[in-house]
């Protein structure tokens, strides 16, 4: 069956689309957003893939969102999730069910600039007021924590004097949307071995 991969997103949706558009390995059935007036919805109309919007506030109990959610992936025959600018917390009931199977990818070089709170522009002004030397993105294992899973792939970048929040975002997005996809592609080789939260990547 290969690796399907669900992406959940709450933005723009631009990793979505570098998802989608360097599958190598790995093939994106599917986009799942809590918000209807986004632009990751748009982008999925235009590169043919089905989208659904499950926002949790529209249930009576998470339990009923969380079921929605599971019913669905498994009816798509999900086997792996993207989180991408997903702003709502995943139910531990979920990471549960695709346990060492959610990956998410973060602008910082986690563990510096992680946790709730930071995300999106807020990171970068973080770094920024820090005056951090350099800076980057990482793609990691989600566990019931913000940001705390195993790393699967970072890279880094400096940190230009004159560098503002919006230019480091920039910079960091162009990383982002480069090793997001070599992660789901490096995991569809089954060049990936997760094992007492350590992550060790087999060579070609």
């Amino acid at each position: 069956m290969g690796l399907r991969v669900a992406v959940f997103a709450s933005g723009g949706g631009s990793n979505f689309e570098a998802l989608v558009k360097n599958a190598e390995h790995y093939s994106i059935e599917l986009l799942v957003s809590n918000r209807s007036d986004i632009g990751a919805l748009k982008r999925a109309e235009r590169l043919g893939i089905q989208a659904h919007v499950i926002n949790p506030t529209t249930f009576n109990t998470q339990s009923l969102y969380i079921d929605k959610v599971i019913h669905l992936l498994k009816e798509k025959h999900i086997n792996h999730i993207a989180l991408a600018g997903y702003l709502a917390k995943i139910p531990s009931q979920l990471i549960a069910e695709f346990s060492g199977l959610i990956l998410n990818i973060h602008p910082s070089l986690l563990p510096r600039f992680g946790g709730k709170g930071f995300y999106g522009k807020h990171v970068h002004h973080a770094v920024i007021e820090a005056k951090e030397c350099v800076s980057g993105a990482t793609v990691h294992i989600v566990d019931e924590e913000y940001d705390t899973g195993p790393i699967l792939l970072q890279e880094s970048i400096p940190v230009l004097e004159d560098d503002t929040p919006d230019s480091l975002a920039l910079k960091i997005l162009a990383i982002e949307h480069k090793i997001y996809p070599k992660s789901l592609n490096l995991i569809g080789q089954e060049r990936v071995k997760l094992h007492n939260g350590h992550i060790t990547i087999l060579p070609d």
